[in-house]
């Protein structure tokens, strides 16, 4: 078996080499490539290294005519390896991006705001099992968690990675696919010094028959300039905008979006359709299926006439996957979601029921009794039915509330029982220990053993604890 030394330098031979290129390339040119996904920053693309062959480009691995290999990229039972590699100049400029929306490094506001932009992307070469994706889209991402690590000193910071978000530059990279994925993100597992949160909560979902996206461990190693330095523990996850929809529906032609401020609260009079943001169907104007959503949701039927309201908001919206998405997501208390923030869920508009469908999004704080005022709690009577109503609305209707109770028992029989967690917390905490407690001071959140295992621990108590809340609950 390879040990972590042998495996640094089988992945890292490959990209010196091409940082000794970079550098001979600098020398003639004094501008690199940048881009970003928000129009407004203008970065200009001058490009300096448009001279290259795509010579580890195979159909498996590198072409848009594969399919998804899951298999490959989301192993469960193993801790896979990133490179990347961005040059000096590119990576400075990532850093002066950064320092420009959120202040100094270190001393930063440390607080997102929805008007902030996207950090800027930049090409870079990414390195896997010795094989080679050629001028990768890599960029920053992530919202109070970017802020706050980056105001606190901490450069792991989590990753978009898109390998063809430069084919216009590149013609070499047209289609250019890891595996058959197009988009990927990794998540840093910020505050989580399990790093086992984001995984296993999407596996609870998904057990529950949620749709959600696929998670793994991925060790990362960043080359700016001065050779491979270890960056630490990260969890791959599986973009919803990309092989979450070819994979998991039908076809991906149904408007997706990703609501974020107070128009995602569906709140009466809140409707804002630059808060509806389109990941799908960008340029068509037609928001009448979220707009069909918040009339019916507040139509006077509700306490009128049940039945006929119930009939109007299941033409429009799958309320049986929202209930149980409700069910899992206050099960394992999941804070940083709806119900006490208005962001991170997906909506999808699904062609085979043309109703909107919820896709849970960023778990990494779930599992835990939460941040901001805490998680929500089993009964939501007192939850405000003005700010929250797909909750608040849909717990006093008897019917509904009903199926939300069948669902939360269902969830403690099955995917989140004592002993299908446990099994689960100590399989993964096994894997991935000796990486997560091996990550340097200054790049990273956890240092020791004895902060892991006490993580583990609170894990373990947690889902004893919320199977007992449930009981009470239900009784």
């Amino acid at each position: 078996m390879i040990n972590i030394k042998e495996r640094i330098l089988l992945h890292v031979t490959k990209a010196m080499l091409f940082v000794l290129s970079l550098s001979f390339l600098a020398a003639c040119n004094s501008e690199e490539g940048i881009s970003t996904d928000e129009e407004e920053k203008e970065v200009v693309i001058v490009l300096d290294d448009t001279e290259f062959e795509a010579t580890d480009w195979t159909t498996e691995t590198h072409s848009k005519d594969a399919d998804p290999n899951f298999a490959e990229v989301f192993e469960d039972n193993a801790v896979k390896r990133l490179d990347i590699v961005i040059s000096e100049s590119r990576w400075e400029s990532m850093l002066d991006d950064m320092t420009n929306m959120y202040g100094t490094f270190g001393r930063g506001r440390g607080s997102f705001s929805s008007d902030d932009e996207d950090p800027i992307f930049v090409p870079a070469e990414v390195f896997y099992e010795g094989i080679e994706w050629y001028r990768v889209g890599v960029r920053f991402k992530g919202n109070s968690s970017l802020a706050s690590s980056w105001a606190s000193g901490i450069l792991k910071l989590s990753f978009k990675l898109d390998f063809d978000e430069f084919e216009d530059d590149y013609p070499q990279i047209d289609n250019q696919r890891f595996y058959g994925f197009k988009k990927l993100s990794l998540k840093n597992n910020y505050n989580d010094d399990s790093m086992l949160r984001e995984k296993v909560s999407s596996e609870v979902f998904r057990d529950a028959g949620l749709v959600v996206s696929h998670t793994a461990f991925y060790t990362v190693y960043v080359d700016h300039g001065d050779g491979p330095t270890y960056f630490g523990l990260y969890t791959l996850v599986e973009e919803v905008d990309d092989t979450v929809l070819d994979e998991q529906f039908s076809d991906n032609d149904g408007n997706l979006y990703k609501p974020d401020g107070d128009a995602a609260s569906f709140a009466l009079g809140t409707y804002d359709e630059d808060e509806y943001v389109k990941k799908t169907n960008e340029d068509d104007a037609d928001f009448t299926d979220v707009g069909s959503l918040l009339t019916i949701l507040h139509d006077a039927t509700r306490t009128s006439d049940a039945a006929a309201w119930r009939a109007d908001l299941e033409a429009v919206f799958d309320t049986d996957v929202f209930l149980k998405y409700l069910a899992v997501n206050t099960v394992i208390q999941n804070w940083d979601t709806y119900g006490r923030m208005t962001h991170n869920y997906y909506l999808y508009n699904n062609p085979d029921t043309e109703k909107l469908t919820w896709i849970p999004w960023d778990n990494n704080e779930a599992l835990q009794q939460g941040n901001m005022g805490g998680s929500l709690a089993l009964n939501f009577s007192d939850l405000s039915t003005s700010s929250w109503p797909l909750i608040g609305y849909l717990y006093q209707d008897d019917v509904y509330k009903a199926k939300y109770d069948a669902y939360v028992q269902e969830v403690v029989d099955g995917p989140f029982s004592v002993s299908t967690i446990q099994a689960t917390y100590s399989k993964y905490s096994t894997l991935v220990e000796e990486y997560a407690t091996s990550e340097l001071d200054g790049y990273t959140f956890l240092n020791s053993s004895s902060s892991f295992q006490s993580a583990i621990s609170e894990l373990n108590a947690h889902v004893v604890q919320r199977n007992s809340a449930v009981d009470s609950y239900l009784d």
